[in-house]
């Protein structure tokens, strides 16, 4: 029989929050029909997909941590760290993994990723591609500035490495233009897009996460808000156990309450390139907005208003329950400033869910939010994408190539300021549920996207054919 191609699939961080080149190791297994290393960091569990594929081998490196050395020299805890993460990368990819005809590297991170992979396809003759997620050096740039030696290394490095490959992928125009006009490289640009694994979520399946989310929504610990008085009926006792806070059900007939809130959802990685405090000042003015357009008074104590909520009176503006996904460095600091908020009908809940759950909870929203604001301004944000695979419209920051893939009053909004934002709240969700008739639009513009084009389509038409140049050149 014919010898399988072989992939190898670098990640030099968590395969986890990884999802690009968990589905690029799908593809390569489940289209090409090609034997799939994947060489990563532990951390999250991906996709049941990507683990149940016995085409797909993980091999899992040790994270390089040296908290005490950070403390003496920041500076010199970075490079005895990429030295040892460049070792740990050269024994896996040469060593520990069957030789494989390419390497597919994420960047970034450029320092070592890139020079490892390299030298590794050199010394196994294999082919080298790289898949540009964002450039390294301009991540870099936002903690250290742009004259810091750090930064200009590190441009230098990504530049020359970047520029030693077989072939690039790249998620955007803009960034194909850059890479060909300032680094000499040529790309072929694969956007991202949903898999078949993100599509609007089903009745039943609304209904059964609400239920495995609902003590984490309507009992957190430490905070008392709109919905914490979610469990109790109008004469204090428990309500029917078949519900949730968004749904009922009697027998087999599932349906969404009239009185629910409106769910937004914003998945983050909680770091410096999205700014969380614009959601947070959005929804403080659109608490008080709301309380000033009902003419609401203020001696009305909280919680008569919250069970008024709960027990089925509507308003002409819902609650509305922000759902936080996601792990990182500031996750903290914004928790401890969302629990000093004294807000009326917004909540905001933070969670990280099981890989499964979250298409579902995309798929079971109103809304989608990002953050992101791209330090080189020429990435997009793949959680949109998912969004839009969901059919879930989405309100985002606005900045260079944000346009490519969120086009306005189609399937979502853009907005620069947080006051644009609690503008974008008040119109879209006035009415809510039954007469949101921009929201609708926009709900079914995105519906209209993430079903246009899918992950696997765009795959094989702008990667495969490359992936398998690059490996029939290393073969001769």
């Amino acid at each position: 029989m014919e010898k399988k191609c072989r992939v190898a699939v670098v990640v030099l961080g968590d395969i986890g929050r990884s999802p690009r080149m968990q589905y690029h190791a799908l593809s390569l297994a489940r289209q090409a029909q090609f034997q799939v290393d994947i060489v990563a960091n532990g951390g999250s569990e991906p996709h049941m997909a990507v683990l149940m594929n016995k085409s797909i081998h993980i091999h899992e490196m040790a994270s390089v941590q040296l908290l005490g050395l950070s403390k003496i020299s920041s500076f010199l805890a970075l490079l005895i760290k990429a030295v040892i993460q460049f070792f740990i990368l050269v024994w896996f990819l040469c060593f520990k993994i069957p030789r494989p005809d390419a390497f597919l590297v994420q960047n970034p991170p450029s320092i070592p990723t890139l020079a490892a992979v390299k030298l590794s396809s050199w010394l196994g003759r294999c082919g080298f591609l790289i898949d540009w997620h964002n450039f390294g050096y301009t991540l870099l740039r936002m903690s250290h500035g742009r004259s810091h030696i750090i930064v200009k290394i590190y441009h230098w490095f990504e530049k020359f490495f970047g520029g030693k490959a077989d072939g690039s992928l790249c998620v955007t125009k803009a960034m194909q233009h850059e890479l060909a006009h300032s680094w000499g490289v040529k790309a072929s640009v694969l956007y991202d897009q949903p898999p078949e694994f993100f599509h609007p979520a089903s009745m039943r399946e609304k209904h059964e996460l609400f239920g495995r989310l609902d003590s984490s929504i309507c009992n957190p610990d430490g905070i008392h808000d709109c919905l914490c008085t979610a469990k109790r009926n109008h004469n204090g006792g428990a309500r029917n156990p078949s519900d949730t806070l968004f749904s009922t059900q009697n027998g087999d007939d599932i349906s969404l309450k009239l009185n629910r809130p409106a769910l937004i959802v914003s998945s983050t990685s909680w770091t410096s390139d999205e700014d969380f405090s614009l959601l947070l000042e959005a929804a403080v003015m659109y608490d008080r907005r709301v309380a000033a357009a009902l003419k609401e008074d203020d001696s009305i104590e909280d919680e008569e208003l919250w069970l008024d909520m709960n027990n089925g009176r509507q308003y002409l503006y819902p609650r509305l329950l922000f759902i936080i996904t996601g792990k990182g460095p500031e996750r903290k600091k914004y928790e401890e400033q969302i629990k000093k908020l004294k807000l009326r009908r917004v909540a905001f809940r933070t969670m990280w869910l099981a890989a499964e759950d979250y298409p579902l909870l995309l798929g079971s929203a109103d809304l989608g939010v990002s953050l992101h604001t791209s330090s080189s301004g020429l990435d997009l944000p793949m959680k949109v994408v998912d969004m839009f695979g969901c059919g879930l419209p989405v309100c985002a920051v606005s900045f260079s190539c944000i346009e490519e893939l969120v086009k306005v009053n189609k399937n979502g909004l853009l907005f620069s300021s947080s006051s644009e934002f609690a503008d974008q709240l008040m119109m879209l969700f006035k009415g809510f549920p039954n007469t949101c008739d921009a929201l609708e639009a926009l709900h079914d513009g995105a519906l209209f996207t993430g079903s246009s084009s899918r992950w696997s389509i765009e795959w094989e038409t702008h990667a495969l054919p490359l992936i398998n140049e690059v490996v029939s050149k290393k073969s001769r």
